[in-house]
């Protein structure tokens, strides 16, 4: 599986239309889907999923007010539940002529989807993957375990490129309370993802940040940012149940070793201050950034850290443009951009 920082051929996005995600904003959060792509515009192709002619419609004249050019944008009719396509949408990996194929190229990797086995309604997110496949004519490896379907979320993983691989204990281990692959050992899990993703060394941390609807994502606040480097989430308030669990992770990576052998280096990026609605606290965190081929997208909260967040991650990626996103709507739906997203790798 390529690192998100490799060179992408798309960005594909869901666009919204669920208001049980959004109660109340789902007006606003089409012209926050349109910034996202005004910004990712210039440097890659976006697909846009649609659930039908006139939802079509709707997306495309929001997108071209907000000066998104036409011949960029390709739509997709697949039918949606939710617009989360980190986890529900394509994820691709490189193929090599061992892989049995006689030629190198894309594939997609047909995990199952359960809805971060919470929610009923799945079913039309669960066939994007293949309907995916099918359009853009590529091989998809049917992920199972035993003659059962592998769960796993693209938000509950994050890879370097070189064969390691970043994922928490809270979501891929979990027993009972959102258990995604029942009865599956340590083991058999790390065996899978290997099997699945190309990656021969995987790090697990601990838990993940408070107000995480997925149970322990990893994308909400620990990330590569080159195949040595990754972003850990700080949080400074010893009395926010944040403090702890993210010191616990940055104790785990300090005795980390990456596939090469070689230790990590941890950058630390801070967290907003806490983010409620109606008395719920919301996934606010800086880390949920998505890095596209001219631009970094960073999630933004009118919080005084703002800047520091942004500040911070121009250091580490150099080569592109890093852009505030206001999120405080957009996070209501309980995530933001890496969770908005999903990176097509150049063939």
């Amino acid at each position: 599986m390529p690192a998100e920082w490799e060179p992408h051929a798309a960005t594909w996005l869901g666009w919204p239309h669920n208001p049980t995600d959004w109660p109340g904003k789902l007006p606003v959060i089409q012209w926050v889907y349109a910034e996202i792509c005004r910004k990712l515009a210039p440097g890659e192709k976006l697909h846009i999923l649609v659930n039908s002619a006139r939802h079509k419609a709707a997306a495309r004249r929001v997108l071209a007010a907000a000066g998104v050019p036409g011949e960029g944008v390709r739509f997709f009719h697949f039918p949606t539940n939710r617009g989360w396509t980190r986890d529900t949408g394509p994820i691709f990996v490189r193929c090599t002529p061992n892989d049995g194929r006689p030629d190198s190229g894309l594939a997609i990797v047909g995990f199952r989807f359960n809805a971060w086995a919470k929610y009923s309604d799945w079913r039309r997110d669960a066939q994007i993957a293949v309907r995916a496949a099918r359009a853009l004519r590529v091989p998809i490896q049917p992920a199972a375990v035993g003659g059962r379907g592998f769960v796993l979320e693209g938000g509950s993983i994050d890879v370097n490129g070189r064969g390691t691989l970043l994922t928490t204990e809270e979501c891929l281990l979990d027993s009972k309370v959102q258990v995604r692959n029942p009865g599956l050992t340590r083991a058999e899990i790390e065996a899978a993802l290997r099997h699945f993703l190309g990656v021969r060394n995987i790090l697990w941390l601990g838990r993940g940040i408070a107000g995480d609807d997925t149970h322990g994502h990893v994308d909400d606040f620990c990330r590569f940012v080159n195949p040595r480097t990754v972003v850990l989430a700080r949080e400074t308030d010893h009395r926010d149940p944040n403090h702890r669990v993210l010191e616990e992770n940055r104790e785990r990576l300090e005795g980390m070793r990456l596939e090469s052998g070689g230790r990590l280096e941890v950058v630390r990026l801070p967290m907003p201050a806490p983010v409620y609605f109606d008395r719920l606290r919301l996934p606010a965190s800086y880390a949920n950034f998505y890095i596209g081929n001219a631009a970094v997208l960073v999630p933004t909260f009118n919080d005084p850290k703002d800047r520091i967040a942004l500040g911070t991650l121009t250091d580490v990626f150099p080569d592109r443009t890093v852009v505030g996103i206001h999120a405080v709507d957009l996070v209501l739906g309980l995530g933001t951009l890496h969770c908005l997203t999903q990176q097509q790798p150049a063939d």
